[in-house]
């Protein structure tokens, strides 16, 4: 079984992520496909492993229209934004022995000043990291991602409720990066000593304070609306316009 997540840098913000038995481009192309759900975005850096599906369903996934006016499908072009690097890793006897840095859509100047800017140093190169270590704390989390273990998932449902409850306690429960913190100039926040810890929804703008696993469980979620099959009517229609 494998898991394929996604990671914001800048506010350690799990953006999301897939269940599925295969590693394959389906798998990549769901997981970009939420990335994407998240909200607008002008200049985004992707920074994946060396699997060769994820710049190939990136440039396809991350498309806009090109609205000209004219009848037809509009074009799907890339945004200028877009940059898309890889860390492709070298192995031998089950060990790595190196590591491929290269930029398939950008300019490499403009991928390390990016780089820079999220990451907060000067040193900062195509890396994986950030993911691999939120990936470990899945398996920590949920037994059935270890690799040999007791506690099977029979259920692909199963998993897939583990992991969205496991990453959401995570980004609003839980304040583990000490680059999240903020100085507590002049005691504004009480009873707290030099540093305001933050969660990754807090870094985000998502909230304003650190919420409790009471307040996460029973928060009530919007259900999603019913979809619609079929023509309406046309004396339906015609009520509506006359209304």
């Amino acid at each position: 079984m494998w898991l394929a997540s996604a990671l914001s840098v800048s506010s350690r913000l799990w953006l999301g992520g897939v269940v599925q038995i295969r590693r394959d481009r389906r798998l990549i192309r769901q997981l970009l496909e939420g990335v994407r759900a998240c909200g607008a975005f002008e200049d985004l850096l992707l920074c994946t492993d060396g699997l060769a599906a994820y710049p190939k369903q990136a440039l396809k996934v991350l498309r806009e229209p090109l609205r000209t006016g004219k009848r037809g499908r509009p074009r799907l072009l890339l945004p200028k934004g877009i940059m898309v690097a890889q860390a492709v890793k070298r192995y031998a006897r089950r060990r790595v022995i190196g590591v491929l840095r290269r930029v398939v859509r950008g300019m490499e100047t403009e991928v390390e000043e990016r780089l820079r800017s999220t990451q907060g140093a000067t040193t900062a190169v195509i890396n994986t990291a950030y993911i691999e270590r939120l990936q470990a704390t899945f398996r920590s989390r949920l037994a059935p991602l270890v690799r040999r273990t007791r506690a099977a998932a029979r259920q692909k449902a199963t998993l897939e409720a583990g992991m969205w409850l496991v990453g959401t306690v995570y980004n609003f429960c839980r304040a583990q990066h000490r680059s999240l913190r903020l100085p507590n100039d002049a005691g504004m926040v009480a009873d707290t000593h030099h540093w305001i810890e933050r969660s990754p929804a807090q870094a985000a703008g998502l909230t304003d304070h650190r919420w409790s696993l009471y307040e996460l469980l029973v928060f009530a979620v919007p259900p999603t609306p019913p979809k619609r099959r079929g023509r309406r009517p046309r004396w339906l229609l015609e009520a509506a316009h006359a209304a």
